[in-house]
């Protein structure tokens, strides 16, 4: 019987070389075929079945680069082994970037199977494989301290059973990526052949890796596709789509047709119709005093008075005479009775911008202005009552502001009736070369020139990121304009093409998606801050508009050679003691330069 069947495979050994079909031998199990005396002898010998592994691993090659569904691949994979390596159970189990099992797979895999394959791994075992990135053999695991109680009862190991064990770590480049174990009951066969197999199945696992490796990059080039596929469909929607039919509003500045920005357009047609507080949120340079203008103008209020203060700009005691006015004799300077932006913008609006920057004593007297549409002027016990609509508008983040107490809670909820969102540029990029256009228009009308925008130009505006947004774009036009040479813009005119853009360098380590309202968790330092640079280190750098107060040759807030005393005095001089302003060009936050002054002792100067 014996020699009929390799008669048979002899037969179809040369049939296939004949046909050129198929270079393998056909490999059969232990179930299949019975060992012969002379296999066993050669078996027992220790001498390994090397034709039999080179097709077995020859046949995996082939299932590996099969256009399969990953699970289904490893899965014939472990099926082929069983042909030629003796086991009970054979397991890959892949993890995902957070180290968690995400595939795990055997002989026979069904969708929905992964946990009766997980349940047979040992955990202990599978863990010290990937911390080690080494192989582990034992030969009888109930003797390995790698195996815990657990992981004996999960391989039925005992002391009648005893059970040999063989794990290899699956790589993708220098990171393991998964596991290729193997079980089988002990006995002086399988013995012989432990470290032969360790080492064949060492083999097979950086096959599968590369597979591993391939399917990964294909499923990531197939979802980055298929994302690409729904924003050009979306794209296409709404090119087909009707333009939409609305008022357009009487603002010069607002331009643009992009679906974010008419979004915004419709809801401030809205929000004009009624005399509810607005709140603006937005990025820097994103328009907030256009938008401002543009719901007063859309308003019942339009032929009224339409006052703007910004409230970052002046100190505490200026800022209370500014929006309430003061009588005559009431402070030093006072020569003349004096009204308010309040009251001058009675039956109006005001438009309070950085009004997250006021001190939280003056919030107090802001509150009840607000709550009551009634004040007094520096210097005067008489009640003036007012009919103001008022528009707020920051860039800060409110909600954190509150939750550190830096800004008053009351206060938040009595501005923040309607909230509105500015989209910032990088989400609205289709109005680039129409703000662009409008802005080298501008500039040509200034300056009697003639300049063109080519194509070139327009794509690499097109693909940056604008961190400075609107206002941002219209310096960049303006520059480019203003050193261009020819009749045209083009490419090579931009200070980005030539790594010379000073707004990329400045937001290189910001991240590009900036959110204006984050949850309002409040970070708490590790330890106290003792010195101003620890604090600078706790705030990404702003810019460089502190250079001009150190002598040359200084370094600026993270820097030790000019006194951290002496930059807190340079930048409060130079901000006209406007502690907001202060902190803003050293880089850190009001109740940072609050707590920086108070150490160093330095007395804040009233005007």
């Amino acid at each position: 019987m014996q020699n009929e069947v390799r008669k048979l495979e002899q037969v179809e050994r040369e049939d296939d070389q004949e046909n050129g079909d198929r270079l393998m031998l056909h490999i059969a199990s232990a179930r299949e075929r019975p060992a012969s005396h002379a296999e066993t002898e050669r078996e027992l010998s220790g001498e390994p079945l090397g034709e039999s592994a080179l097709t077995g691993i020859f046949e995996i090659s082939k299932v590996l680069t099969a256009p399969c569904r990953l699970e289904v691949t490893l899965a014939n994979v472990v099926g082929l082994l069983q042909s030629f390596v003796q086991m009970r159970h054979g397991i890959v189990s892949l993890f995902d970037d957070d180290g968690m099992p995400d595939i795990t797979v055997g002989a026979g895999w069904s969708e929905g199977s992964d946990e009766r394959y997980r349940m047979h791994l040992p955990r202990k075992a599978i863990d010290q494989i990937v911390a080690t990135d080494r192989p582990l053999v034992a030969e009888n695991v109930a003797a390995e301290s790698a195996f815990s109680a657990a992981d004996l009862e999960v391989l039925g190991a005992s002391e009648n059973m005893p059970v040999s064990f063989i794990g290899v770590p699956i790589r993708i480049d220098p990171k393991v990526v998964g596991t290729l174990t193997v079980d089988r009951v002990r006995d002086d066969r399988s013995n012989l052949r432990l470290d032969y197999d360790a080492r064949l199945l060492a083999m097979i696992a950086n096959l599968v890796g590369q597979a591993v490796r391939l399917h990964r990059l294909v499923a990531c080039d197939r979802e980055r596709l298929m994302t690409e596929k729904d924003r050009l469909q979306k794209q296409l929607f709404e090119l087909r789509q009707p333009p939409r039919e609305r008022k357009k509003l009487p603002i010069h500045g607002i331009i643009g047709d992009s679906p974010a920005l008419r979004g915004l357009l419709e809801k401030i047609a809205v929000v004009a119709k009624s005399n509810s507080t607005v709140l603006l949120r937005g990025e820097s340079g994103t328009g907030k005093e256009l938008v401002a203008k543009a719901i007063h103008e859309s308003s019942s209020r339009a032929k009224r008075p339409f006052v703007k203060l910004n409230c970052a700009a002046l100190p505490e005691t200026v800022l209370e005479s500014e929006l309430f006015g003061h009588e005559k004799g009431a402070f030093t300077g006072a020569f003349s009775l004096r009204k308010g932006r309040f009251e001058l913008a009675d039956k109006g609006t005001l438009f309070l911008d950085e009004i997250g920057e006021i001190s939280a004593p003056f919030q107090a007297k802001l509150l009840r202005v607000l709550q009551e549409q009634e004040f007094e002027r520096v210097g005067s016990n008489q009640t003036i009552k007012v009919d103001v609509r008022v528009i707020a508008a920051t860039n800060k983040n409110l909600e954190e502001a509150v939750a550190r107490s830096e800004f008053r809670a009351d206060l938040y909820y009595r501005i923040s009736v309607v909230p509105l969102l500015l989209p910032p540029l990088r989400e609205r990029r289709s109005d680039i070369p129409l703000l662009a256009g409008e802005f080298l228009r501008n500039f040509n009308n200034e300056n009697g020139r003639a300049l063109t925008l080519e194509a070139s130009a327009i794509d690499v505006l097109m693909n940056c990121g604008f961190p400075g947004n609107v206002r941002e774009l219209e310096n960049c036009i303006e520059r480019t304009a203003t050193l261009s040479s020819g009749p045209s813009i083009v490419r090579n005119d931009l200070a980005c093409c030539h790594g010379q853009c000073l707004s990329a360098m400045l937001w290189k380590s910001t991240s590009e998606e900036a959110t204006v309202q984050p949850a309002p968790t409040v970070p708490v330092p590790a330890k106290p801050i003792t010195s101003l640079s620890e604090a600078a280190a706790l705030v990404p750098p702003v810019g460089s508009e502190l250079a001009s107060l150190a002598p040359p040759g200084t370094v600026l807030v993270s820097g030790a050679k000019m006194a951290d005393r002496e930059r807190v005095i340079a930048a409060m001089e130079k901000s006209g003691w406007v502690q907001a302003k202060a902190a803003r060009l050293l880089g850190l936050t009001p109740r940072q330069i609050g707590y920086a002054l108070r150490k160093y002792g330095i007395e804040i100067k009233r005007f």
